[in-house]
């Protein structure tokens, strides 16, 4: 079995095997080209997406500077996604990530592991595990998604956490670790922050949402 064929099938691997190595330049040297677009440039980033990414649907965008393992080659986007600065995937596994959900600025999303064995990881040895976020998702600021981990839609991780397992879906999580705090339900449906209350009457009246459901966004 190759290197290549270890590393797809999330056995460990070596990461300094040449063949690796040699298909993952390619795209260390896009990325560096996506970095470079100016912020008007949204349709050369999409194009950028479309053409690198695993999957890509319509109408996403990620603020520069934005890091990659693989350029993005393993990572699967829904639609409407937003980025903001100094998203880092270290997409070596594959991330999958749904429609709608909103990543804060400095996130990392990891599938990428070392072994605890130090004789393997001094043969600079790892193994990759998949992440799935689910959609309509918000990720907050310096968040870190370790490997393997699932988060179900419609949760809110908080900023600065540390995810080391799986979220369940509709729920407020954070910390380091980060834990579950409460589902999102009722209250959240009446108050925006504290005391402050969501006007939904003004919000619908004003064509934000769709009148056939409060929680479904106007395209």
């Amino acid at each position: 079995m190759t290197q290549k064929e270890r590393m797809i099938q999330g056995l460990v691997y070596d990461t300094c095997d040449k063949e690796i190595m040699l298909m993952q330049a390619p795209y260390k040297e896009r990325l560096w080209e996506f970095n470079q677009f100016k912020p008007s440039e949204s349709d050369k980033k999409e194009a950028y997406m479309k053409e690198v990414f695993a999957e890509c649907g319509e109408g996403n965008y990620i603020e520069s500077p934005f890091h990659a393992s693989w350029g993005g080659k393993n990572v699967h986007f829904g639609s409407k996604i937003y980025a903001n600065f100094n998203l880092t995937l270290i997409d070596d596994g594959h991330i999958y990530i749904g429609d709608r959900v909103l990543i804060g600025p400095n996130v990392v999303i990891a599938t990428a592991n070392h072994p605890l064995n130090a004789e393997l990881r001094r043969k600079e040895m790892q193994y990759n595990m998949d992440v799935h976020i689910d959609e309509n998702v918000w990720i907050g600021a310096g968040s870190i998604i370790l490997p393997g981990v699932h988060i179900g839609k419609n949760s809110v991780i908080g900023a600065g956490s540390v995810v080391t397992h799986d979220v369940p879906p509709s729920s407020l999580a954070y910390g380091n670790p980060c834990r579950f705090i409460r589902e999102i339900g009722a209250i959240d449906r009446e108050f925006l922050h504290g005391d402050m209350r969501i006007d939904w009457d003004e919000i619908i009246s004003l064509g934000m949402l769709n009148k056939k459901g409060i929680f479904e966004p106007k395209e």
